[in-house]
């Protein structure tokens, strides 16, 4: 059983070092079919659309009264939730010492940068008139305006400035020692590169010293403000007095999806870059059945949170809960879609009971797929199925996501794939030291 608890101690050192360094140095044909592939998409899919939305006004949206949160507040809710388990999990598992974390970490805290950058760039989108953002920010002006701090909004711009701040920082204090192993061994722009991001770095007693003491201190910071951060999120609807929004239950409801979508997206990308970067030596079948499990008590919990919402509306028995409840869940197309987030994160997810299956790579990038379209779905019917059927009949109508709203949701994960492209190939994907102290001593080879 020792196989599974930590990868093959025969791998050497410099293998290590010679292997992370590969696979930024080096990049077939494949990559760059990719990078142009996603660059085109977030120009043509994202980019130029809104560019038409900017010049003609947000009547090319689907938004109209009283639908005035649509596909744009989904994909913010979407991607701030992705961005929950890379650092959130990183941190807890750095705190709890677990040792399978540490193949897996520096990419994982990757995707929580570029998932909330991608995700404040939807408050743009979405606000129509991105210039006028600085009325969000806190200055003495001559309008005599004051910014209202007990609306959840405002809550939104501090918790997710913070929240991309300190994981940002997060990410690079503990990539000072693999930015410097790289600075050695690589020549030209690269050298100077990461001879000035490792900060003259040298490995000393002191410098390590400070270091844990620091990354420790942010992965304490993190776990709270990560769940802070979803729990305002949520407040942005709870607070109001909208029928399905109204909800007490949606900051733990929140959290946990934003966990559970997060964790699936993290195996979608261990999947993906394992295959790629042929790295399967240090993303292991042990990886994925940790993190199978991990999804099954996420899918239990949010299974559980999700029964708990739909019978606390239920026993109201209120007319404006019953409506809010059949509308979302027997009226067509609605209904598909509850039915198809039920079953893709609830139902499947109990295939992770076996571990034969959690160690399947196959399945489990189905099961994470499958997770986070259902994830998706169960922030849009959130917004789609409360705000068309408030309290007075005669306001309602239907929303249906237009052309230009459907364009830019698709080019936003061409967007969230060329940073990741780009970041595989400037920063060590794999934690160099951490895989190290992993490894343990390596055993002699060829007489070394």
């Amino acid at each position: 059983m020792a196989h599974q608890q930590h990868m093959k101690s025969d791998i050497s050192y410099r293998e290590v070092n010679e292997d992370v360094v590969r696979t930024m140095t080096k990049s077939g044909t494949g990559y760059y079919i990719a990078l142009f592939l996603s660059m085109a998409g977030v120009v043509f899919l994202w980019w130029l659309p809104w560019a038409y939305q900017i010049y003609t006004g947000q009547g090319v949206t689907g938004l109209q009264t009283p639908v005035f949160w649509g596909i744009y507040l989904t994909n913010f809710i979407f991607w701030i939730g992705i961005s929950h388990s890379g650092t959130l999990l990183s941190a807890i598992l750095f705190i709890t010492q677990t040792p399978w974390r540490r193949s897996i970490y520096r990419s994982a805290e990757a995707m929580t940068f570029f998932s909330v950058l991608t995700a404040a760039v939807f408050v743009f989108v979405h606000m129509g008139r991105p210039w006028n953002f600085y009325w969000t920010m806190p200055y003495p002006n001559q309008r005599q305006i004051w910014l209202n701090f007990q609306s959840p909004l405002m809550f939104d711009v501090f918790a997710i400035s913070t929240y991309m701040t300190a994981s940002m920082i997060f990410l690079y204090f503990g990539s000072i020692p693999d930015l410097a192993a790289v600075r050695d061994r690589v020549t030209g722009w690269r050298k100077e590169l990461y001879g000035a991001l490792s900060l003259g770095w040298r490995g000393t007693d002191a410098e390590w010293h400070w270091l844990n003491k620091a990354y420790t201190f942010f992965a304490v910071l993190i776990i709270p403000l990560a769940v802070s951060v979803h729990s305002i999120v949520s407040w942005d609807f709870a607070l109001s007095k909208v029928p399905g929004l109204n909800k007490t239950i949606f900051a733990p409801y929140f959290v946990v999806g934003a966990i559970y979508s997060g964790s699936a997206g993290i195996v979608t990308l261990m999947v993906i870059l394992r295959k790629t970067l042929k790295i399967e030596k240090y993303i292991t079948t042990n990886h994925f059945d940790k993190l199978g499990m991990l999804l099954l008590v996420m899918s239990l919990l949010w299974s559980y949170i999700n029964i708990l919402e739909v019978f606390t509306g239920w026993y109201a028995d209120t007319s404006f809960e019953n409506e809010a409840l059949k509308y979302r869940m027997f009226t067509p197309p609605y209904s598909y879609m509850f039915w198809l987030m039920i079953f893709t994160n609830t139902l499947m997810p109990l295939l992770l009971i076996f571990r034969k299956i959690r160690v399947s790579i196959i399945i489990s990038l189905i099961v994470s797929l499958g997770i986070n379209v259902g994830m998706w779905i169960e922030r849009y019917l959130i917004i789609t199925t409360s705000l068309p059927r408030k309290f007075l009949p005669y306001m309602w109508h239907d929303y249906s996501p237009s052309l230009t709203e459907i364009s830019m949701t698709i080019g936003s994960f061409s967007f969230f794939v060329m940073l990741f492209l780009l970041f595989i190939k400037l920063w060590p994907s794999v934690s160099i030291y951490e895989v190290k102290e992993d490894i343990g001593i390596p055993m002699k080879k060829e007489g070394h």
